[in-house]
């Protein structure tokens, strides 16, 4: 279970932001990071510090080649697992984790709708690449939860598999899925 200290630092939009620059490109100074970005050094050293207290980030000193540059990077096999249920016992911490579940579910549908948006003006094979699936069916609560590990195993192999040194050119995907209860 994640906690609700880790969930308050993560869902900061610009914290987002480096997290998801980290795991596409990789360790990375905080100068990239700011120009990447469009934010201030002093605003990214900030946001940094503050992941770095939960442990989403770590610093990553062997990469300097001098005592100015400051590299940072997200530690292997870190993902970040929850549920507002996990804060059942708490009423504030629990308002707070639906919060930030709303705020995850906003950066989800925002960046497919970013998507939708540009997506005429993509390569064809980008356009003929990205897809959308969902299906209805009839399952259980361990079905689903089933499913869901399924699901987390197969991105996370899929993820492992790509050799980033094979020279092809690669741009930043985002993947994401969505299983729950409904009605027809």
């Amino acid at each position: 279970m994640t906690s609700i200290e880790t969930l308050r630092a993560v869902h900061h939009p610009t914290r987002r932001r480096i997290m998801e620059y980290l795991g596409v490109h990789g360790p990375s100074q905080v100068t990239t990071l700011a120009g990447a970005l469009d934010e201030q050094v002093g605003s990214i050293s900030h946001h940094l510090r503050m992941l770095e207290r939960v442990e989403i980030v770590e610093r990553a000193p062997e990469l300097s080649t001098d005592g100015r540059t400051s590299w940072w990077r997200t530690p292997p096999d870190n993902t970040i697992t929850w549920s507002v249920d996990d804060f059942a016992d708490n009423p504030a911490d629990r308002m707070q984790a639906k919060a930030a579940e709303k705020l995850n579910v906003e950066f989800q549908i925002g960046k497919l709708a970013a998507w939708k948006r540009s997506k005429d003006r993509a390569d064809a094979v980008w356009r003929e690449a990205a897809f959308s699936s969902d299906t209805s069916t009839l399952a259980s609560a361990d079905e689903l939860a089933e499913l869901s590990g399924l699901l987390q195993e197969t991105v996370r192999a899929w993820v492992a598999s790509i050799d980033r040194t094979d020279g092809r050119e690669r741009q930043p995907v985002f993947v994401f899925a969505h299983g729950f209860p409904t009605r027809p």
